[in-house]
């Protein structure tokens, strides 16, 4: 994983333990060819505010700390399982019952 990568991967988790996300993991595809990104990072929040408030903290730490603004997102309208496109990062943030499911 580049230099780059890891301050971003990091600087998403320190943004999830803000906000009390649990169970994070961090998935290095970095080795893999023609992978889709270079990292995954998976976490869960116990309620749908509890996983908007994680989505909200990664956005802005994002843009704050490494002038990183998402590329696409999915899931904000319902919180059972956001997706925050990044490029080389990729975060997944379920409500723990669709975290367990999947």
């Amino acid at each position: 994983m580049t230099e780059e990568i890891k301050k971003l991967v990091d600087k998403t988790v320190e943004a999830i333990q803000d906000k009390k996300g649990r169970g994070i993991t961090v998935i290095d595809l970095s080795g893999i060819d023609g992978c889709i990104t270079k990292a995954f990072v998976i976490c869960e929040g116990g309620s749908p505010s509890q996983v908007d408030a994680i989505s909200d903290n990664i956005e802005e730490k994002m843009i704050e700390k490494c002038r990183r603004k998402v590329l696409r997102t999915q899931g904000k309208e319902n919180a059972f399982w956001v997706i925050l496109d990044y490029g080389e990062v990729v975060v997944h943030i379920f409500q723990t019952p669709y975290r367990s499911f999947y």
